[in-house]
């Protein structure tokens, strides 16, 4: 019982992570039909602004800025031009994340590097260390974020015009390219945050978003495409599903568990935890 609920922080900081990687999944791919692969490399360039800052606080609006503006680049040059052909955009991000993962080890070398964790996080309350506590702060924040912008501003109201109509969005006078290129910046600043908070649980290297990106993705499917709700509640589940998998066995059967578990539930309910609500014609 006492490592059960010890490794409890575990799973709940492995959820917070994979939250803050799918925010930005649930409006590229979730909202946009976009399956951008190269998700995963603006995690890595969050975590390396974190190693060449050495400050985490600076490090997170910066590690926002500079994925933000990869993702916004990746989109303007590439994306754009392949809106409605999900496997030929698979297949160009997953390319261009080759190529990123390539040019970090230029930069950086093959080798990890490990990026020190400020002073204050060190310790912690109970079973809870401080830094796991910082990491769920942050994907709450983030959570809240993003729901005030698509509920509560007018950019994200328009987000969501374009997302439920594209062509009467137009009509009605939005930009939709203004729209896509602000939605990756966002969704892509996120994965930047991601990888600031990935540092604190371990080292930084050129494959770390390949680590994460697969089940980020399973959980915007499992939650349900587009709906933060159901991705959170899905993050949380896998998060600690993996966490007492890899406990009670090792990190590769644990993947195993994870899928076998998303399939079986992707079989009872193929919309996901939650569903978009439409009406129909009886």
């Amino acid at each position: 019982m006492t490592a059960v609920v010890n490794q409890l922080p575990i799973g709940l900081s492995i959820a917070a992570v994979l939250l803050l990687v799918a925010l930005g999944l649930t409006v590229t791919f979730g909202q946009m039909g976009v399956i951008n692969m190269a998700h995963g490399e603006f995690i890595m360039a969050g975590a390396y602004t974190a190693f060449l800052l050495g400050d985490l606080l600076l490090a997170l609006p910066a590690a926002f800025v500079v994925a933000g503006l990869m993702g916004l680049a990746l989109e303007r040059g590439a994306i754009r031009h392949f809106y409605g052909r999900p496997l030929d955009t698979l297949l160009l991000t997953w390319g261009v994340s080759l190529v990123l993962q390539q040019l970090a080890r230029d930069l950086f070398g093959a080798p990890n590097v490990q990026v020190p964790a400020p002073s204050w996080l060190s310790g912690g309350i109970g079973i809870l260390p401080y830094n796991r506590l910082f990491i769920m702060a942050l994907a709450v924040a983030g959570v809240a974020g993003i729901w005030l912008y698509l509920t509560r501003t007018r950019l994200g109201r328009r987000t969501q015009a374009v997302v439920q109509n594209r062509r009467l969005a137009a009509t009605s006078g939005i930009d939709p390219g203004r729209v896509d290129m602000l939605t990756f910046f966002i969704g892509s600043g996120l994965a930047g945050l991601a990888g600031v908070a990935l540092t604190l649980i371990g080292p930084v290297g050129p494959a770390l978003g390949t680590y994460y990106i697969v089940d980020a993705f399973l959980v915007v499917v499992a939650g349900g495409l587009g709906q933060l709700r159901g991705a959170v509640l899905a993050a949380v589940g896998l998060g600690l599903l993996n966490s007492y998998a890899e406990f009670w066995s090792d990190a590769s059967l644990a993947k195993v568990l994870v899928f076998a578990a998303v399939i079986g539930f992707l079989q009872v309910r193929p919309q996901g935890l939650v569903a978009l609500r439409s009406r129909a014609l009886t």
